[in-house]
């Protein structure tokens, strides 16, 4: 597939390519030049939402215990406030 670069630069995805790649509206890609001048590495960055459910439960190794990370906290503060005298 051949895309023509516009007179500011902006280049249409073919939609062939965007259907596979599942670029849409708002979708950011990354550039690079190649290592000879005449590529170019193109590569689709997640969205927001794609990074937050990757990074959904990725804290359960640093809970303590059964406890809720609110009570931890809270008895974290506690325990400072106690040291410093307070």
């Amino acid at each position: 597939m051949i895309t023509t670069i516009t007179g500011k630069n902006q280049v249409t995805v073919p939609a062939a390519i965007a259907s596979h790649a599942n670029i849409h509206i708002g979708t950011r890609l990354d550039w690079e030049p190649g290592e000879s001048s005449d590529t170019i590495i193109v590569r689709v960055l997640p969205d927001t939402a794609t990074i937050a459910s990757q990074l959904r439960g990725c804290g359960k190794a640093y809970k303590r215990g059964s406890s809720s990370a609110v009570r931890n906290l809270v008895r974290e503060r506690t325990r400072d406030d106690g040291e410093r005298g307070a």
